[in-house]
């Protein structure tokens, strides 16, 4: 008879394959529409790149659309992951500050190569197509909501009946994204990590108004 202990690990197991392999898709689709243009790319070039079958991708996603948003939204996932893994006696906008800098920082060309102008130019195209941004939207909507359970989760509040953990999400959410967008646009470039830093330290300050230098 199989123990019960045994059967969770084996669910567990799979469904720690299948978010793997969600990764896996979504990082070959984003490679390639950045390197190739979105409109050189088929779901045929994504499924060879993750070493995959086309049944496989469609099995995922609907498309390629599909496919990019699931990053973000596991990006995000991983914050609300990552906050709840942080020390409880540590302020809270600095567990935020510290899971979004670890998701967003460590490999991601639009902050640690900002040299590489192919890939900048390509992400800011690929962001900007349309099919993309209803997608983004719903994936958007998702992290919110998983993120708001652990700022609940922290602050002792209850999503369903307290604003705060929703609007913390919602901020946080505006928060990295306006810093990624402000790296891509940027002339001269200018690394995501110092970007995100200042962001989130004057979120955590309650976003006082600027001296004229340009400074809190």
């Amino acid at each position: 008879m199989t123990h019960p202990h045994q059967d969770d690990a084996h669910v567990g197991l799979r469904e720690r394959k299948k978010r793997e392999t969600r990764v896996a898709l979504s990082r070959a689709t984003i490679g390639l529409c950045v390197l190739r243009g979105w409109d050189n790319v088929t779901v045929e070039d994504i499924a060879t790149a993750a070493d995959v079958s086309v049944r496989t991708f469609r099995n995922y996603f609907s498309g390629k659309a599909d496919a990019i948003a699931a990053g973000h939204l596991e990006r995000m996932l991983r914050i609300a992951d990552e906050v709840r893994a942080r020390p409880v006696a540590e302020p809270l906008w600095d567990s935020i500050a510290h899971a979004v800098q670890a998701q967003f920082v460590p490999g991601d060309a639009t902050g640690a190569s900002p040299q590489d102008q192919r890939w900048t130019d390509g992400l800011r195209l690929m962001l900007a197509e349309p099919a993309l941004q209803g997608e983004i939207a719903k994936a958007n909507v998702a992290a919110q909501e998983q993120l708001a359970e652990a700022i609940a989760e922290r602050t002792g509040t209850d999503v369903t009946r307290d604003v705060y953990p929703k609007l913390v999400a919602a901020v946080v959410g505006a928060g990295s994204a306006t810093a990624v967008e402000h790296c891509l646009r940027a002339d001269p470039p200018v690394p995501l990590a110092a970007v995100l830093r200042e962001a989130f330290d004057g979120l955590a300050a309650g976003l006082p108004v600027p001296s004229a230098t340009g400074q809190p």
